[in-house]
């Protein structure tokens, strides 16, 4: 069980968060009475910690407006938390360009740990690993980060100059809708003053971002994390590929993710006058010799309505597995 002065600076840490903490939420998350709650507030106030009660209905506790907090303390539990999260952000590319801040950080972290907790995360680094190698991905700029962001939340429209894949630069006015990190990336969807059209954008690929005056209306329906997607399963690619599928959204999620193709579903019957359960799938590739084997992992009646050179494939592909396999009935 806590000890008093754990529970008080429990209590410290609750208020910090910011509104007024009612006697019996604080009673809850601490585990004690009422009376007790009172008893530390009482020894926060002796300890010049400026506790104000607020009467009322919704009264209670709360810090003084402008109180300046104390050093940020950390329990052995929290410290490893944030810790892991600056590893991991570091290496699996979600860190701003600011690399020293995050490497400064940990460090800080670390000389102020105890040494059984440092051991245990030394003893928790040797048997992590990670699937994504380190300096993969290109890192947003801090300041470019922080300005979308804030131009996100106050629904401002943004100056931006952006360098495409192709190396090509432009100045675009941006409305933008919400920031997304997917598959080591930053990016930011919104819509694209130049074209009319919602755009997907890389963060890295941003320079000189600032806000403009004005504000706009976000376009209800899809989510940023959606459009993302949706961008991706949409660009444009050398070949477009539209089958269709005997299965569930799930079962063809599980090989096709959002990110790759889009699903609809059909309502007339499928392939030999079977009814229901068919989606059509739409997708873009650059190249097509990946398919045959996904679409053989997905062990699931399918059609393939275009183009002709993936039907090609597949065949091949057929015939492959089938040679395979007779070489190993005569093996």
């Amino acid at each position: 069980m806590p000890r008093p002065a754990a529970r008080v600076l429990t209590l410290l840490e609750l208020l910090q968060s910011g509104g007024t903490r009612t006697v019996a939420e604080l009673a809850e998350r601490l585990g004690v009475e009422g009376r007790t709650v009172r008893r530390y507030v009482g020894q926060l106030i002796d300890l010049d910690v400026p506790v104000e009660s607020v009467r009322g209905r919704y009264g209670g506790y709360r810090l003084a407006p402008g109180y300046r907090l104390p050093p940020l303390m950390l329990s052995d539990d929290e410290a490893l938390v944030v810790l892991l999260g600056l590893i991991a952000g570091r290496r699996t590319g979600l860190m701003t360009a600011g690399q020293t801040a995050s490497e400064t950080a940990s460090a800080k972290i670390r000389r102020v740990l105890p040494k059984h907790v440092a051991g245990r995360l030394d003893t928790l680094l040797e048997s992590l690993d990670f699937t994504d190698r380190p300096g993969e991905f290109e890192a947003p700029d801090a300041g470019v980060l922080l300005t979308v962001a804030d131009a996100v939340r106050h629904h401002r429209p943004v100056s931006m100059r952006y360098t495409d894949g192709g190396g090509r630069r432009s100045e675009r006015t941006l409305h933008a809708y919400g920031i997304v990190a997917h598959s080591g990336r930053w990016y930011v969807a919104g819509r694209d003053g130049r074209s009319g059209e919602d755009r997907t954008f890389r963060l890295d690929r941003i320079t000189d971002a600032r806000a403009l005056p004005g504000s706009f209306e976000p376009p209800e329906g899809a989510g940023p994390a959606e459009r993302v997607l949706t961008g991706f399963a949409t660009a444009e690619y050398r070949h477009e590929v539209t089958l269709r599928v005997q299965g569930t959204q799930e079962q063809i999620r599980a090989h096709l993710p959002a990110s790759v193709a889009l699903l609809e579903e059909l309502e007339s019957e499928g392939e030999g006058g079977e009814t229901g359960g068919w989606l059509r799938v739409r997708l873009r590739a650059e190249r097509l010799d990946w398919l045959p084997p996904v679409l053989a992992a997905l062990d699931r009646p399918f059609v393939i309505e275009g183009p002709d050179e993936l039907r090609d494939l597949v065949g091949a592909f057929a015939e492959r597995l089938a040679s395979y396999a007779r070489i190993s009935r005569t093996a």
